[in-house]
């Protein structure tokens, strides 16, 4: 009986799993469609790089980060599924809403509700796995999950490519009561509107209860007591809240600006960057996601304790010499080859931050703790990633045909300063 009753509570565990990586996979699309629209929205708005880069980075960053925490503290104590539900609605309204924006102000304005309502799912969603699964499989599962960001990102590159060519190649569309609409906009209401049916779906998981370390601790986790936690062991924390979040910096710059790389450099159409990088992310951006996951279960059973930091380094020193070749070369043919290997290495390490923290910290916490994770990221790659290399582009290099050097300024900047970061880590989670 109870083999029978675990395999059910794994069947439900994986079911929940998949529900959130459809869901995580829609706030991608949603998230990073603009990446393909930089050029229509520029000639419609009127915008700067650096304005793209605020909308892609800042507008949406700032406000994820700033509901995330209190958000991550309801789903520490309320129901993690209703929250995430409500969360894809207000998003996906959002990202319809971008369809309807008339000026950089309200376009702007748009993506911060994106950001407000995408803030509420990962505390919530590595919460609920975290108690759906054993430590020896936890590994896999969060990799799972967390490798919907890049299936989300190839699927949108992928589809949004297609929809943006179909449109643009059609009359301009006309929607009830708001009347003609430019085909970039429509393109943000094609893709908003599927949310509706993932909010739905999500009701249809179980909730599971909540187990793991930490039973001493109250239900309800003040803030005083969350960060009095966090001070005890605030050098392993800091580490894998700087070190992971410079380390997302380079896919970040992938998925941001390099269609945009692709268009103006090589000359491929929206159709063509779109189609070629979003295979090139469905495959191996999410294979490298899988492979770091697998790689800290099979450490772990190998009694490497410390094989989050192991990874992450490893990870700060291969993608260099590629990062040199694939933002430079002039070769069409060898940058595309060159990315492949690339991607793979630069997605390997996206998982495991969350899975470290997951183990570490007490279950009341996890969310609120993801959450303030999710702050350090969110803000950190935007700043290097969207924005700086926006900012780079105009102000430093003043050429919007550098787009490729100003990924590669910001891509060097930031595998030292990770590789600083997570050595400090591992000394110290080594010492404890």
């Amino acid at each position: 009986m109870p083999s029978r009753v675990f395999d059910k509570s794994v069947t439900a565990g994986w079911y929940t799993v998949i529900v959130l990586l459809f869901a995580y996979v829609l706030s991608f699309v949603d998230r990073i469609i603009m990446s393909l629209l930089v050029v229509p929205i520029k000639a419609d708005l009127n915008v700067t790089d650096t304005q793209m880069g605020l909308l892609m980075g800042l507008a949406f960053a700032i406000f994820y980060t700033l509901v995330g925490i209190p958000i991550a503290r309801l789903s520490d104590v309320k129901s993690r599924k209703f929250i995430v539900s409500a969360a894809i609605l207000l998003w996906s309204l959002m990202t319809a809403a971008c369809g309807l924006a008339k000026s950089f102000f309200q376009l702007f304005l748009a993506r911060v509700g994106v950001g407000v309502g995408e803030a509420a799912l990962s505390p919530a969603a590595y919460s609920i796995i975290t108690d759906s699964f054993p430590k020896e499989k936890l590994g896999r599962a969060i990799s799972v999950y967390q490798s919907g960001a890049l299936f989300g990102g190839g699927l949108a590159f992928i589809i949004g490519s297609k929809v943006i060519h179909y449109i643009m190649q059609s009359d301009a569309a006309v929607l009830p009561l708001i009347g003609p609409v430019q085909a970039w906009q429509m393109a943000f209401v094609l893709v908003g509107l599927p949310g509706v049916f993932m909010a739905l779906m999500m009701l249809t998981v179980r909730e599971p209860s909540r187990t793991g370390i930490g039973k001493d601790l109250a239900e309800f986790v003040s803030i005083k007591e969350a960060v009095s936690f966090i001070r005890k062991k605030w050098k392993v924390y800091l580490s894998i809240f700087f070190g992971f979040a410079i380390l997302a910096t380079p896919i970040t710059s992938t998925i941001t600006w390099l269609p945009t790389y692709l268009q103006r450099v090589h000359g491929m159409s929206v159709a063509e960057s779109g189609q070629d990088l979003g295979l090139i992310l469905f495959f191996l951006s999410s294979s490298g996601v899988f492979f770091g996951g697998w790689l800290v279960d099979y450490l772990n059973r190998k009694r490497y304790k410390d094989s989050y930091f192991r990874i992450g380094l490893i990870c700060t020193i291969l993608p260099v010499p590629l990062t040199l070749l694939v933002t430079t070369l002039s070769n069409l043919d060898t940058t595309m080859l060159l990315l492949c290997p690339w991607i793979f290495l630069i997605s390997m390490p996206i998982a495991i931050g969350p899975i470290a923290l997951q183990v570490i910290t007490p279950n009341q916490l996890r969310a609120q703790i993801t959450a303030v994770y999710m702050l350090f990221l969110n803000l950190i790659t935007a700043l290097l990633g969207p924005t700086g290399i926006g900012f780079i582009t105009d102000y430093l290099f003043q050429d919007e045909g550098a787009i490729g050097q100003s990924m590669m300024v910001i891509n060097l900047i930031s595998a030292p300063l990770a590789f600083t970061a997570l050595s400090f880590g591992l000394y110290h989670y080594n010492k404890n």
